[in-house]
């Protein structure tokens, strides 16, 4: 009756469960509402990002170059907003359009030229991060009354606690992207495609244009969490988000997504990415540890989580044989 393919999932809430509490029992202060909304405003960008990476790591792939989409965003937002005068209302959909366009462009090659999508993601990392520098190798801050406003504007909950708009926008996508992800054709189809392609194209299922899809949608959702990056630091600059993309990849692999395709939740990924926030909360409370510990962590977690998925395929062949 339990569904072993649910088992990640489960052990990615039950663990953020378990180290929440352990920061409670610990920490003054730490057991409260705007500590869990803390995590959701820090890192509101990455669950964007991770939103992107989880219907690319299904379907069998992966995408490098997130990281670098977002800082070239909060590039060419700063430089027309701040250096061209731009409206936000034209420059926000512009940057969403280059993004989306970025992926599909990648996806394009990844299909019709049958390249791994390591290598064409990697390529495209190295372009995107090497435009920024062509644009400005400086920081550009941006002080723009809508951009302002956007960052210092904090949206009021029960109890005295708040969310900023850019929590909002991650809910409202993650909300759609599990829409799409279990309830649209589309979805379906990522899922087929990763669980196995070959199959796949026999039932007659449009894989090269759902394989295009899938990057052209990460690569909106990283040109989108560019955006609220840019709300967030109010500033562009070729050297934001460095890493990004391992850790997205990180939150989707703890929020119990394979790595070979085929099994993933979007709802994993998130608590996959409020895990790291948690560390990184539980850090600095504890005051005397460095921040790389939230790297060493991170790391052993994703060693785990590896061996608990090989685990349950492994027992998954067995069962068919």
């Amino acid at each position: 009756m339990f569904d072993r393919k649910l088992l990640p999932i489960w052990v990615t809430i039950g663990l953020f469960a378990l180290m929440f509490a352990a920061g409670s029992f610990r920490y003054t202060g730490f057991f409260s509402m705007q500590v869990v909304l803390n995590l959701l405003i820090d890192n509101a960008f990455l669950i964007l990002t991770a939103v992107g990476m989880t219907f690319v790591i299904v379907s069998g792939g992966i995408d490098l170059s997130v990281g670098s989409v977002i800082a070239f965003t909060t590039m060419v937002s700063a430089t027309l907003i701040q250096q061209e005068g731009w409206p936000p209302a034209v420059v926000i959909p512009l940057v969403l359009a280059i993004g989306t366009v970025f992926g599909w462009t990648m996806g394009a090659i990844i299909h019709y030229f049958k390249i791994q999508p390591f290598i064409v993601t990697l390529a495209g990392m190295f372009l995107a991060r090497g435009l920024c520098y062509v644009i400005n190798i400086d920081t550009i801050t941006i002080d723009n009354a809508f951009y302002t406003k956007v960052a210092q504007t904090k949206v009021g909950l029960p109890g005295g606690s708040f969310v900023s708009i850019n929590v909002l926008i991650a809910l409202l996508v993650v909300a759609i992207a599990i829409y799409l992800a279990h309830y649209t054709r589309f979805g379906r189809n990522v899922y087929a495609i990763g669980g196995n392609e070959q199959s796949a194209l026999l039932m007659g299922l449009p894989v090269g244009r759902t394989k295009i899809g899938v990057y052209a949608l990460s690569g909106f959702c990283s040109a989108l969490s560019g955006v609220v990056y840019t709300f967030y630091m109010l500033s562009g600059y070729g050297l934001h988000a460095v890493g990004t993309e391992l850790d997205a990849i990180a939150g989707v692999v703890i929020g119990g997504t394979l790595l070979t395709g085929g099994v993933g939740y979007i709802a994993g990924t998130v608590f996959g990415v409020l895990i790291q926030g948690v560390i990184q909360t539980i850090i600095s409370f504890e005051g005397t540890l460095s921040s790389w510990w939230t790297k060493i962590v991170i790391g052993l977690l994703l060693f785990l989580f590896i061996v608990l998925q090989r685990m349950l395929g492994a027992r998954r062949s067995s069962a068919k044989t």
